[in-house]
């Protein structure tokens, strides 16, 4: 047995800590806020208690606020002219996944040449090295999904391509708070498909073909407290215990991103929101899992036995739909966003020509047909 182990950041966890970075050592004494285009950072006070935060240490700040649900690389470069128009030496991203996301791409492009893409390693990237690394990042999270604070990736949209990228050198946050009280005002349905992502980081990094003993202790312990704790989160936002749960169970989930990694299901998810950018990632992963996840239940029979037992159950995908419909989300329909049957096809092409190296990953290789075959079955 063999493996590698890197997680570099500093997690600040637990109810209140946001106000710890009133005195919290920070990587710069210029910061650029990156928030999303939406009201709530700013109709909850959370962007002004940073602002505040910082301005006791002295630390001076800007904010974009542009940034989308699936960010896109246009974004990404406003974002980084601007850090660079205004000599900001950290990012910021406070908000959800988008956001730290898109903060940890517009890190990268404040102190390297050229465009986003020519950085990026598959689809019509070019795949250029990055030089001159990035400047540091703080990862300020207000949902629980993309376990983002704690695992050095980014996914960044350029026309229907929707790509994954980062470095553990240069783009794991140097810090990241994750404190439960900013995500009370998450609505229901956005806490059910920020919930199911989390759950699939784990699910996959867990069943993927690299995992390790490190990532399945964070894996599993990652789906117990979603399929306990989640459903009571969707029903009850200001439930406090049942935030911070699945906040720990986010944040593992971000640790098996940095131990193991995802596979194909996020692959084809990408490929359906990149085509269709209003679909929101979560709902998109909670379409295909019951047929994806079902395609490989006999192959790894005991890892799917630890995984049910995690939930409380004999079959893991038994339980997984009963979890979907204890939150409300068992009858979402790809038709819904504009997804056709005709477009199926293409969308498995995508999903191998923009994030195919996923696939190399998945637990047993599948072939183009079953592929397709996956998505029909997914199709409502």
């Amino acid at each position: 047995m063999t493996f590698d182990y890197l997680i570099p950041t500093k997690i600040l966890f637990g109810a209140g800590k946001l106000n710890q970075l009133a005195e919290e050592k920070l990587p710069g004494t210029k910061a650029l806020i990156v928030i999303s285009a939406g009201t709530s950072m700013r109709k909850h006070g959370y962007l002004q208690r940073l602002e505040k935060l910082l301005e006791q240490q002295g630390i001076h700040s800007v904010v974009y606020d542009k940034i989308l649900p699936n960010p896109i690389k246009e974004h990404v470069m406003e974002g980084a002219a601007l850090a660079k128009e205004n000599s900001c030496d950290f990012v910021i991203g406070l908000g959800g996944g988008s956001s730290i996301d898109a903060a940890k791409s517009i890190a990268v492009m404040a102190v390297n040449p050229g465009d986003y893409w020519d950085y990026i390693g598959s689809g019509s990237g070019k795949g250029e090295p990055v030089e001159n690394g990035a400047l540091p990042i703080v990862a300020i999270t207000t949902t629980a999904g993309t376990g983002t604070e704690a695992d050095p990736w980014t996914v960044i949209t350029n026309g229907d391509e929707k790509i994954g990228f980062g470095d553990p050198a240069f783009t794991f946050p140097v810090l990241s708070v994750v404190d439960p009280e900013l995500m009370l005002s998450v609505p229901p349905q956005l806490t059910a498909f920020q919930g199911f992502d989390a759950l699939f980081h784990s699910v996959e990094g867990y069943i993927a073909n690299i995992a390790t003993p490190m990532s399945d202790i964070y894996a599993l312990e990652s789906i117990r407290l979603i399929a306990e704790y989640l459903p009571t989160a969707v029903a009850d936002g200001t439930n406090i215990e049942a935030r911070e749960k699945v906040a720990l169970a986010n944040t593992l989930s971000g640790m098996v991103e940095s131990t193991s990694c995802c596979i194909s299901e996020h692959s084809l998810e990408h490929a359906m929101s990149g085509r269709h950018p209003e679909l929101p990632h979560g709902a998109g992963l909670i379409m295909l899992s019951e047929a994806y996840l079902s395609h490989f239940a006999d192959k790894i029979p005991e890892k799917y036995k630890a995984m049910a037992q995690a939930m409380g159950g004999t079959d893991f995908v038994e339980e997984l739909v009963k979890l979907q419909e204890k939150c409300g989300v068992r009858e979402l329909k790809m038709s819904d966003y504009g997804i056709t049957e005709n477009e199926l096809e293409a969308i498995a092409e995508n999903a191998r020509d923009t994030m195919g190296f996923l696939f190399e990953l998945d637990p047993v290789q599948i072939t183009p047909a079953e592929t397709v075959h996956i998505l029909q079955a997914a199709y409502r």
